[in-house]
């Protein structure tokens, strides 16, 4: 039974990346937890019905942190669905109790230090910085963006799952850009190296590198944090932030909404009367 499950997770794991477009990192998580997990889980069959008890597993990895936990239990989950929706077997696994991971708010950066930077960025380092701040762009996006994806006034990005969202080209942005290309010319990707693209780990040394020279510590992923987060205090409607960013789904987008929140209750507690004391 065991040996079959295993085949079974081959064909999980193809249908994964083949139809749902699932990236490199997220098939590997998912395989590392289901080979685990089917090597200390008890397997049964009886009247047609495929039990899987998982308590070997769940004590297995009970020093896990909750994160890892809640991912390993998402790939049986999303195992068994299959299992179920399109081999249409009768699958079904214990204990099911899902691991809550506590939601943490990304921080922002500061519109002014990011207007600081700006100013004494070299024209490679603000053109980096205006596409990850403006528009949202994750690094890995930012790495695999073509020359040939900027063009009348758009820019079209190839996300995750092969999704592809048109993205409107700011004028400040559109200007780095074309002072960027004449004086790099790249040949095929934006930022490049011998004719390849530069990677994300390059990109990201510069940047952090560059927001060090100012004494702040910041991310690529922070820089979409803050497009996100400004743009939704500035009075942006989420599904339009959710657009832009390439979420799958509005509640993925929601957790800015709690630092609009935030900020409004600050405000809130400065301005009203009876905060004043």
């Amino acid at each position: 039974m065991k040996d079959e499950f295993l085949e079974l997770t081959d064909d999980f794991l193809d249908y994964l990346y083949q139809i749902r477009g699932y990236s490199d990192t997220t098939i590997i998580t998912y395989e590392i937890a289901l080979r685990q997990m089917i090597e200390v889980s008890h397997i049964n069959e009886l009247d047609g019905v495929i039990t899987i008890d998982i308590t070997p597993f769940r004590f297995q990895i009970i020093k896990n942190t909750k994160k890892t936990i809640a991912k390993k239990l998402s790939a049986i989950r999303s195992f068994t669905k299959y299992l179920n929706n399109q081999k249409n077997l009768n699958v079904k696994y214990f204990p099911n109790e899902s691991i809550k991971v506590p939601s943490t708010l990304p921080k922002p950066i500061e519109q002014g230090y990011i207007q600081e930077i700006l100013e004494n960025a070299n024209i490679e380092e603000k053109t980096i910085v205006y596409i990850l701040y403006g528009l949202g762009l994750r690094i890995s996006e930012l790495a695999n963006l073509k020359i040939e994806d900027i063009k009348n006034g758009w820019i079209i990005v190839h996300g995750k799952g092969g999704k592809v969202r048109q993205l409107p080209l700011l004028l400040e942005l559109e200007k780095s850009i074309k002072e960027y290309l004449d004086i790099y010319k790249p040949t095929k990707y934006l930022f490049e190296k011998n004719k390849a693209s530069l990677g994300s780990a390059s990109l990201r040394y510069k940047l952090t590198k560059l927001f060090a020279s100012h004494g702040i510590k910041a991310t690529p992923h922070q820089l979409r944090h803050s497009f996100a987060t400004h743009l939704l205090n500035s009075g942006a409607r989420i599904s339009d932030v959710s657009e832009l960013l390439g979420h799958s789904t509005m509640a993925t987008t929601q957790i800015y909404t709690k630092l609009g929140s935030t900020k409004k209750l600050q405000e809130y507690m400065k301005a009203h009367p009876l905060a004043k004391g």
